[in-house]
């Protein structure tokens, strides 16, 4: 079982989403929303669910109220530094297949 499976996220969504960042435009507004995110951002409910909500807009993936929840926890115990390459490398590991 995947780190994102463990919080109730489907395997497919996560699919679709990597395959949707592989187009360039869609990779540029990902990159964009997230590109002043600090460490402090991803430890703030609110913050990270209006990003979750900026980011199922850019990628035309909407989802249920319960599974935000299940997102935005997940995000929460992971306590992602965007600035901390070992951490960066810990979330890519979580999502890789």
């Amino acid at each position: 079982m995947l780190n994102y499976e463990r919080y109730g996220i489907p395997r497919e969504l996560v699919e679709r989403i990597k395959k949707k960042l592989k187009h360039p435009d869609t990779k540029n507004q990902v990159k964009a929303i997230l590109e002043n995110v600090t460490k402090a951002d991803l430890q703030d409910r609110a913050k990270v669910r209006a990003l979750l909500g900026k980011m199922t807009k850019a990628l035309h993936e909407p989802v249920s109220e319960s599974l935000a929840k299940q997102i935005v926890q997940m995000v929460l115990d992971l306590k992602v530094d965007p600035g901390n390459t070992l951490h960066l490398i810990k979330l890519w590991k979580a999502f890789r297949t």
